[in-house]
């Protein structure tokens, strides 16, 4: 019995035995990217920023969608431990934060819970209220504890990390830890656009519970021709995404990733409540 799921029952044959034929997660990695129109998003964005003191940005938008989307694709919030197939508590995002992008500055990670009633200002407050929290005490619980785990011997530090090993397998982890450990989150997220980089592979980490990754790249421009025949200027990110196949197949991964792909691009969606169904609507 897990702390963080309720374990999954009447899977079909074809889901059972996955984790018998690919035990660990960076065995079953599956990697796709997606072009994202921003057009319309960082207009909105100027619009709704024009008066706010702590402007919110397209990270945050981008943390909101991914949100939105796994309330809506719930399957996306599965994990495998221990051979079992488990449906995760909560929806969790984490990242890591620097005070400043020296390449010898700490980086702290950062774990975001949401709640169904959230919505795009809730998650920008809560982003900014964690950062400055873990930038004003210079740590947190997770650094605090990584401190001290290799502060031993390579021998005693090995040992820790076997005996972690063995409990998250049987799910017996401290609640302590794992709800600061970014590899029980949900999606793990890397903002590679702060630091003027484009997205690019990540791969899965065998321990703890995470099976997806994401990382979001550079604004790009292009100039396309519209319907009416004219020239104009759309901006566009390039998302990747790489999940664990075993948790569902292609086509519902292909449909999520559609799916938030049309909230980043109809970004009034955002001001809804992440719990709110969302049906893509084609254009004519």
């Amino acid at each position: 019995m897990r702390k963080d799921g309720i374990i999954v029952k009447n899977l079909d044959p074809i889901h059972k035995i996955m984790p018998y034929l690919m035990k660990n997660r960076c065995e079953a990695e599956v990697y796709a990217t997606e072009k994202i129109d921003v057009t319309n998003l960082l207009k909105y964005l100027d619009k709704i920023n024009k008066n706010r003191e702590e402007k919110i940005t397209l990270f945050h938008s981008v943390v909101t969608a991914m949100a939105k989307t796994i309330y809506n694709r719930p399957l996306l919030n599965r994990f495998i431990a221990g051979k079992k197939f488990y449906d995760r508590n909560g929806i969790s995002l984490s990242f890591v934060a620097k005070n400043n992008l020296q390449d010898n500055e700490e980086e702290r990670l950062i774990i975001l819970k949401t709640k169904y009633d959230m919505n795009l200002f809730d998650i920008s407050s809560s982003i900014l209220n964690a950062v400055q929290k873990t930038r004003n005490n210079n740590t947190n619980e997770m650094n605090d504890t990584l401190s001290l785990v290799t502060s031993f011997p390579r021998c005693i530090t090995s040992l820790i990390m076997g005996t972690f090993r063995i409990l998250d397998y049987y799910g017996l982890v401290p609640k302590s830890i794992s709800d600061t450990d970014p590899n029980y989150s949900t999606v793990l997220l890397s903002n590679l656009g702060s630091i003027k980089s484009e997205c690019c592979y990540h791969h899965l980490n065998n321990y703890g519970t995470n099976s997806i990754v994401s990382t979001i790249g550079i604004i790009n421009e292009e100039t396309c021709t519209n319907e009416k025949g004219r020239k104009q200027l759309k901006k566009y990110v390039n998302l990747s995404f790489t999940l664990d196949e075993r948790i569902a197949d292609g086509i519902y991964f292909a449909k999520s990733i559609k799916l938030l792909k049309y909230i980043l691009e109809n970004p009034t969606l955002l001001e809804e409540e992440l719990s709110t169904k969302v049906e893509i609507t084609e254009k004519k």
